[in-house]
């Protein structure tokens, strides 16, 4: 009774602690799908996120396509304090465009207000005041307004010259200032396909008199949670319309103002309103950004941002309306105006820097545009992590109960150490954002809590495992196996294994020249010598079938290079043969030859037979195969061949194709190949020659026999060891020139004997 308690308490603690581990799994599920969100995780998440990018702006790269001109506390000490009058303004757009050729000015600026002109002022006032002198000077009044009224003289400016004004858009509908400029397009125009995108009540644009005579962009960053700027939306809907940012509309003006296209996932419903990309489109102009929901792309920081960072090249806004600047530091690049002042108050917390320069984040934005480099999380992320969370938590959860402490740590440590690598594979390579922290938090949840709770674990002994699996695998691998008993059993199961299988070719005629005392020593020591092989390259033995030996890889132990060793292990046996063959000769006793089959595939594995007797062994069409392909080798004169999947799983190896057949018990072809040794063995005469044997097939499956027989010959030049093979296809080749072969021949040969 007690050990039945005993065994009941075991059980019982272990489903306690599986069950435990399945609850932090469904906390952290709730979490993805969010109904239980977290400010913990998505901080976690965010911190990640920052690191990366700080490290990757630890090594900043200079973008020459984009300058920066600043209004710093230079220009405002040379040019007065701003904001600055509006022919000031308009001699700057005149330097930037006329005289250094930009391709595009943004300004990261809102014209908000007219400028007022004393002149004007002072005129309306006269005339007010003095109604006599109305019709005398109201013949001066225009051009007294076309000299002192500053905002037609800059509008008169942007008219016609690649510019941008920047504005914002805000959450009040009663916040309507100044002029909009036209929307991209409207709502109605996307039929019944809706678009997933940033909404907004309000904006604050630049006078009208401005506006009507430039392009426009709204720069609304997003403000993350704890009040961080790490993307911006690319499109917005205001009012029925949608409207491009300001970095995207000066790059659009950079480019000619090529077409702006939505574009969505393929094969989903017109309500979705995910955007898979925005598509920028002329006949000179063919570029793809991708965007997240919201339409928004992340800011990729170039560097810790402001003059001295290295990521842009800054210059004073003074120096350009001194005309300092020369043609060749601004022509064909694309200029963004703003300001570091700190007092003109457009500095914002970034992950890289806290005061990080506004007018910079826009360099950013098109710096990733133009350079097709994008941190995405995609559509799919919640999906996959779902998954991910999932699959963990009930791995960890069942697992974690039936180790001890010391590979608990480990196994944690081990997931830990996966997930943030292949988290910032993915980041670092393919640019995916995808969250990491829920799966970090939910790992050390249950760690923490199975280490608490007790880290006995249930285990058999090793003497038992010697029992099951000694007769069959090496000592060295029986140890393996006891150090973790709980992986292996002998019941049955499917699995993709590798099985070879050896025969000793006329062993008949052998058997007949010796004496029974002779006969016992010969087949030992030849079955000793081969299973020593079999198992130094960490096969399992199944069974002795007169002078045949049968053994497989990949199991119990699963070893992913099972074909490869089975491979090796087949050829080093035609080794030993060779060395065998010096000692039987040295004893007067006949040599031998042997053929090995070696093929990979689906098999069952495990303890199979009778109630008066069982092995550990594998059966399925894979093992028949091996067997066959072992069968055959004497028709082609060579020691091995293995099957086609072995082949495709050998990666270090030169194989070389022998024929396309079909064996007994097979209805579909296969391919069989010999191996001809390691890629660092195999002598350049060898691979000539089975370029020139490639050849041949091609030519004898074309049925262009002339052909086909002279690159035998040529083949047979650079490999004459293949006697067996050149007589074979030669007679194949003779036979078929005087009796063709039907049309729907495809140069499978049948074999209708095991």
């Amino acid at each position: 009774m007690s050990t039945f308690k005993k065994s009941w308490r075991r059980i019982a603690g272990k489903a306690f602690r599986i069950g435990v581990g399945f609850s932090f799994t469904a906390i952290a599920l709730l979490h993805v799908l969010g109904f239980a969100p977290s400010d913990v995780v998505k901080r976690l998440d965010y911190l990640v996120y920052d690191v990366r990018l700080r490290a990757e702006a630890q090594k900043p790269e200079l973008d020459p396509r984009i300058v920066i001109v600043d209004i710093d506390e230079k220009s405002l000490g040379e040019v007065g304090r701003w904001p600055w009058s509006r022919d000031v303004v308009a001699k700057l757009v005149l330097e930037l465009t006329d005289r250094l050729g930009a391709a595009a000015v943004g300004f990261d600026i809102v014209f908000a207000e007219p400028q007022q002109s004393d002149a004007l002022l002072a005129l309306g006032s006269i005339l007010e005041s003095k109604p006599t002198l109305k019709s005398e000077l109201l013949g001066l009044e225009g051009q007294i307004t076309a000299e002192f009224d500053r905002d037609a003289q800059l509008a008169k400016v942007l008219t016609d010259r690649p510019v941008v004004l920047g504005y914002y858009l805000n959450q009040d509908a009663t916040a309507l200032s100044g002029a909009l400029p036209p929307a991209l397009f409207k709502k109605s125009q996307l039929g019944d396909l809706t678009l997933d995108s940033t909404s907004w009540q309000g904006y604050g644009g630049n006078i009208p008199v401005l506006q009507k005579n430039a392009e426009g962009g709204y720069f609304n960053p997003i403000l993350d949670e704890d009040g961080t700027v790490r993307s911006i939306p690319l499109l917005a809907q205001f009012n029925e319309a949608y409207y491009q940012s300001f970095a995207l509309g000066t790059l659009r003006r950079a480019l000619g103002n090529p077409q702006v296209i939505p574009v969505f996932p393929e094969g989903v419903p017109d309500d979705y309103g995910a955007v898979e990309l925005i598509a920028l489109r002329s006949p000179e102009v063919e570029l793809d950004i991708p965007v997240e929901r919201g339409l928004l792309t992340r800011v990729h920081f170039r560097a810790k941002g402001g003059p001295n960072a290295g990521g842009y090249r800054y210059v004073s806004a003074a120096d350009v309306l001194a005309g300092a600047l020369k043609p060749e530091d601004i022509e064909g690049r694309i200029v963004l105006v703003g300001t570091t002042a700190p007092g003109l108050l457009d500095l914002r917390s970034t992950p890289v820097n806290p005061a990080y320069p506004g007018v910079e984040v826009h360099a950013n934005v098109i710096s990733g545009m133009l350079d097709g480099v994008y941190k995405l999380r995609p559509e799919y992320s919640q999906g996959l992590l779902f998954i991910t969370v999932l699959a963990v938590g009930v791995v960890l959860s069942v697992m974690m109960p039936i180790l001890n402490a010391t590979w608990s740590l480990l196994v944690a440590f081990a997931v830990l150490v996966a997930s943030v690598a292949i988290n910032s594979v993915l980041y670092f390579q393919a640019g995916l954002v995808l969250p990491v922290a829920v799966v970090l938090l939910l790992v050390l949840a249950i760690f923490v809590f199975d280490v608490a709770y007790g880290y006995l674990a249930e285990s058999r002994s090793k003497r038992q495992m010697v029992d099951l699996f000694g007769e069959y695998v090496a000592p060295e691998l029986v140890s393996e196996m006891a150090s973790d008993p709980t992986r292996y059993s002998m019941e049955g199961e499917s699995r993709e294994l590798t099985v070879l299988f050896s025969d000793v070719r006329g062993f008949t005629t052998i058997s007949e020249s010796l004496k029974p005392n002779e006969l016992r020593e010969y087949i030992n020591e030849y079955l000793t010598v081969m299973s020593e092989i079999i198992r130094s390259h960490r096969g399992t033995l199944d069974k002795y079938i007169g002078d045949a030996i049968m053994a497989f890889w990949g199991a119990p132990i699963a070893d992913a290079e099972h074909a490869e060793l089975a491979t090796k292990a087949a050829i080093a046996m035609q080794e030993e043969a060779v060395r065998l063959n010096e000692r039987l000769l040295a004893r007067n006793w006949p040599t031998l030859a042997i053929g090995v089959g070696v093929n990979t595939g689906q098999m069952r594995v495990g303890d199979m037979g009778s109630k008066i007797r069982r092995a550990y062994t594998v059966m399925g069409d894979a093992v028949n195969l091996g067997s066959r392909l072992e069968g055959i080798t004497k028709t082609y004169g060579v020691g091995v061949i293995v099957g086609p999947q072995t082949k495709a799983a050998v990666s270090g190896m030169v194989f070389q194709e022998l024929d396309a057949v079909k064996v007994k018990g097979k209805n579909e072809p296969v391919f069989i190949y010999a191996p001809l040794g390691e890629h660092s063995a195999v002598t350049e005469q060898q691979l000539t020659g089975l370029r020139v044997w490639e050849t041949m097939l091609t030519q004898f499956k074309a049925q262009q026999w002339d052909a086909a027989l002279q690159s035998l010959d040529e083949w047979h030049g650079h490999s004459p060891e293949f006697n067996v093979l050149y007589d074979l296809y030669a007679a194949r080749i003779a036979y078929f020139k005087e009796t063709p072969p039907p049309e729907n021949w495809n140069g499978v040969t049948q074999f209708d004997t095991k």
